[in-house]
């Protein structure tokens, strides 16, 4: 069975492996990353708000394609030509710091451990809880977002008219208290009013008599 990682595109996996990196809090980026050059050979600091989990997905697919990969030659991979003016252009490598960076945090939730063994080559690989990570990722994730995006909009629609409901039951209420209310004060206005009208019949009669 060919992996997920083989059989999408490497711009369309790294989007969707980015998106469930972001879900992660040890994949944060920190402060310094929104100051600092990728490399010697650039002119500015990333202007992407999510290069740093980008960044991070295309460093774990090199390693699950390339097994073992160490700092030195990520640092290769993402370097790229520096401009000197007149001079002819030369490739530069990229920062260490950043990658350094997020190796550690994938070390820090299980995805990559080191590899030190004696006459083989250094560096990072993968463990099983990534290599399962990142074989999970594929294009139906996209479509369960957006079928717990709907279900979340439904919730909110079932819960906005919930509370109208309420708000229409209070008015209700409130309409009904004051029409009892009134028919309770215009039924004490009716006794006063009879009570009234029978003491003046008593008085004439009284008067009368005498």
């Amino acid at each position: 069975m060919v992996s997920t990682i083989y059989s999408i595109p490497a711009n369309e996996y790294n989007e969707l492996l980015a998106q469930a990196l972001e879900q992660m809090q040890e994949f944060s980026a920190p402060e310094w990353s929104q100051f600092v050059k990728t490399g010697t050979s650039k002119i500015k600091p990333p202007t992407n708000d999510d290069f740093w989990h980008k960044r991070a997905a295309s460093i774990l697919r090199q390693i699950y394609i390339h097994k073992v990969v160490g700092v030195n030659r990520l640092r290769t991979r993402y370097g790229s030509k520096k401009n000197r003016g007149f001079k002819p252009e030369r490739f530069r490598k990229a920062s260490g710091k950043i990658i350094r960076t997020i190796l550690q945090q994938a070390e820090s939730v299980e995805l990559l451990e080191k590899e030190n063994t004696p006459g083989k080559r250094a560096g990072r690989r993968l463990t099983a809880k990534g290599r399962e990570f990142l074989e999970s990722i594929s294009k139906d994730k996209p479509q369960i977002n957006k079928k717990l995006e709907n279900q979340t909009e439904e919730i909110q629609e079932n819960t906005k008219e919930s509370k109208e409901e309420i708000i229409q039951e209070m008015k209700e209420k409130i309409e009904k208290n004051i029409q009892e209310e009134v028919q309770e004060n215009k039924t004490e206005e009716i006794k006063e009013n009879t009570k009234e009208s029978k003491e003046e019949v008593q008085e004439n009669k009284q008067e009368e008599g005498n």
